[in-house]
Formats: structure tokens, C-alpha cells, sequence
């Protein structure tokens, strides 16, 4: 016997949730970028590494999906959730350090923001297409 699908929720229910949900997204994906180049421009120790290879290689994985971020791809979203967990880990690990506990919890935070926002945005984007495609 097949499982009985859960039913969609309406267009009504989902519009705003898929507006709200990509705000944050994009404003944690922004701001998380910014944290990232600030606080390797201003405040990072870097014992001598140079400034742009860091910030180089610690915005690829997010230039990666920007596009997508851009043009609200559900599907870049989605991807976005694994790639945002670097960002959290990282994070996690600067908060231990007291001279970097501020910038940690930051990351940390936007990261996490980042990630739920991304995930809900994917799921209720899916949901809005196929209710708007007349799947009951």
C-alpha cells in the first residue's frame, strides 16, 4: 500500500515565507562575506601570509554559489547548506580563542542564520512550484 502524500500549503501560506526566507539568506550570505573580508583586512593576524590570498580562498566556496544566491536558484540554495557548515565550524573553532572569540561567535552565527534560512527557502520554494503547478 502506497503512503498517502501530506497535502501542499496554499499559495497564500507560502508566498511571504518565500520572500522572508530569501531576505535572510541573502543578507546573511552578504554579511557573512563582509565579515570575512573585514576581519581579514583590518583585524586578522596573519603572520606574514598575504591579505588577498586568504580572502581569496576563504570566499571561493561562497563566490562558488553566488550566482544562483543571486538569481534565487532553490537548487544553489540547497548547496549552499553544505558548503555554509565550513563557515560554521570555522567559527566554532575561533570562538575558543579569546582574541578571536567575537569574530567566532560572528561567523558562527551568520552561518547558522545562513543555513536555516537556505533550508527553508529551498523547501518552501520546491512546495510554491508545485503547488503553482496544481499538484494538490
Amino acid at each position: 500500500m502506497a503512503k498517502k502524500r501530506k497535502p501542499l500549503p496554499s499559495l497564500e501560506w507560502l508566498t511571504p515565507r518565500v520572500k522572508s526566507s530569501r531576505a535572510i539568506s541573502l543578507a546573511s550570505f552578504i554579511g557573512l562575506a563582509v565579515l570575512l573580508v573585514v576581519w581579514n583586512l583590518a583585524f586578522a593576524d596573519l603572520h606574514g601570509a598575504r591579505t588577498w590570498v586568504v580572502v581569496s580562498i576563504q570566499l571561493i566556496p561562497l563566490l562558488l554559489v553566488a550566482p544562483g544566491m543571486i538569481a534565487g536558484s532553490p537548487r544553489a540554495h540547497a548547496w549552499l547548506c553544505f558548503i555554509v557548515n565550513l563557515y560554521f565550524i570555522q567559527g566554532v573553532l575561533a570562538a575558543i580563542d579569546p582574541a578571536r572569540m567575537i569574530y567566532g561567535l560572528l561567523e558562527a552565527g551568520l552561518s547558522l542564520t545562513l543555513f536555516i534560512a537556505a533550508l527553508l527557502y529551498t523547501r518552501w520554494s520546491y512546495q510554491y512550484e508545485r503547488k503553482a503547478a496544481g499538484e494538490a
